[in-house]
């Protein structure tokens, strides 16, 4: 099908994701949203996908937060369904059945950084800016910045960053464990797709279960956690793919998983 407010792309095992509003900056508005959704939706109907990495068309943008032309004339109903499809959006892409992963190019502010954040984890251009300015425009984040923010960085570092407004560079997000890797401009999307293509060699159920068990374990308790990991090895020692794995490992060769979720 096609899309307007996004280049939906698929390189072999790996889904891509770009955002192409170039004029705004690849703002967040509804089309977007709901676009997203239905590439999402085309990734899950393909078993052979194991992948997926959202980026900004461009090396300008990865987001630059919502479209604030759309939000000004929302009433507070609106405002609150406005919010909640975006969050709609964030609990997909986290608990999506397959690793997601955020190539930043750009500017990943307001709601392009609380996009960042509910992927698996984010690699950076040295060119990148993060930020949540909501608060200079009178408002908060509302996507999951004041939520998914402190459970990264902590508490004082998510006050600061969402009170103040201020942007801060790659390496600073690093420095503070928001981003995992930054790398020169034009190396990001080659290291990005590496390491998209080295999971992608993994078997899917298992990365599902990764995926799960830090999700699910996270806010919980440490006894719990590990009862959820217990069932979720056990899930993955009946699959396919660990029979393919261990037997791979025996017979000194690489393993081939092609195992799904049926």
């Amino acid at each position: 099908m096609g899309y307007e407010t996004i280049i939906f792309e698929k390189h072999e095992n790996v889904a891509v994701i770009k955002f192409n509003r170039p004029k705004a900056l690849n703002a967040i508005n509804p089309q977007l949203l709901a676009e997203v959704h239905k590439a999402l939706d085309e990734i899950e109907k393909d078993p052979s996908l194991k992948v997926v990495v959202l980026t900004g068309e461009g090396d300008k943008a990865f987001i630059a937060g919502a479209d604030i032309s759309y939000m000004v004339n929302l009433s507070s109903l609106g405002a609150r369904r406005w919010a909640l499809e975006g969050h709609d959006l964030g609990f997909r892409i986290e608990n999506f059945p397959i690793p997601v992963i955020a190539c930043v190019n750009g500017f990943a502010l307001g709601g392009g950084a609380e996009m960042a954040m509910a992927c698996d984890f984010i690699y950076a251009s040295e060119t990148a800016k993060f930020g949540q300015p909501e608060i200079n425009l009178g408002l908060i984040p509302g996507f999951g910045g004041t939520q998914r923010l402190p459970r990264l960085v902590g508490k004082a570092m998510a006050r600061e960053l969402c009170m103040t407004g201020g942007m801060i560079s790659a390496q600073e997000a690093k420095a503070i464990g928001l981003v995992n890797k930054v790398f020169p401009p034009d190396r990001l999307w080659e290291e990005t797709m590496k390491t998209a293509q080295l999971i992608a060699t993994k078997g899917k159920v298992a990365l599902r279960g990764v995926k799960q068990c830090i999700d699910r374990g996270y806010d919980t308790d440490l006894r719990r956690g590990c009862q959820i990991e217990a069932d979720a090895f056990g899930f993955c020692l009946a699959s396919p793919d660990a029979k393919e794995g261990m037997s791979a490992f025996l017979e000194k060769r690489k393993p081939d998983f092609k195992g799904g979720f049926e």
